[in-house]
């Protein structure tokens, strides 16, 4: 294949993209975006702006002047911001506007570019040279959440963030546009019963497959 490449990886909430996806571009040395960041900063925006979610127009707004320098921003991280971004990211003209940016990123690097979301594989990049969607049972994705959760020191029962998932999932798999899907091409990997380091490894085994053909 070619010496540049573009690595898309998908998946649900807390089942672990987002942490070999950073590795794997690390690895390979390729810029990375958790594309994540951009409906959490959008969010983040909207309400800034004292306007609720679901106020499209103003959700447009702060989608087209998004602003990369602040996507560091520690509020951006965290479950709370996350559920508010899968409520943005239902919002087609938010899609549409943060779809450039996404593109553009993965066309920036010299030798290629790792991006996680739920719609890069079948969206954003539909062409990507290696597709990965990541998935864990509700189950192991919640305990993870709820480790998260205790580690700052945060008093959320399992119970509580097992069915914020659910939720959240609902919305991601139902909107309308881009919906969260493996695509027809894209590698398969179960990281129920993987730590961090099995993940990573995982990832590179399935990587080396296709950078050899």
């Amino acid at each position: 294949m070619n010496s540049r490449f573009v690595i898309a990886i998908d998946g649900p909430a807390a089942s672990g993209k987002g942490t070999v996806a950073k590795r794997l571009a690390e690895h390979l040395g390729v810029p990375y975006l958790d594309t994540g960041l951009l409906y959490r900063a959008v969010a983040r925006d909207v309400e800034a702006r004292g306007s609720q979610l679901e106020d499209a127009a103003v959700a447009v707004i702060a989608a087209q002047s998004i602003d990369a320098r602040t996507l560091c921003d520690p509020a951006l991280r965290g479950p709370l911001a996350g559920d508010k971004a899968s409520i943005i990211a239902k919002i087609p003209a938010v899609r549409a506007a943060l779809l450039e940016y996404q593109r553009n990123f993965a066309r920036s690097g010299a030798q290629g570019a790792v991006l996680d979301g739920r719609d890069i594989g079948t969206v954003v990049c539909p062409d990507a040279h290696i597709k990965i969607f990541v998935t864990a049972s509700d189950e192991a994705r919640a305990q993870r959440r709820h480790l998260e959760h205790q580690g700052r020191g945060e008093n959320v029962a399992y119970e509580v963030v097992l069915e914020d998932l659910r939720r959240r999932d609902a919305r991601d798999r139902d909107r309308s546009v881009a919906p969260l899907e493996a695509a027809s091409d894209a590698l398969h990997l179960d990281t129920t019963t993987l730590d961090a380091d099995a993940a990573f490894a995982a990832v590179l085994a399935l990587v080396a497959t296709r950078l050899t053909h």
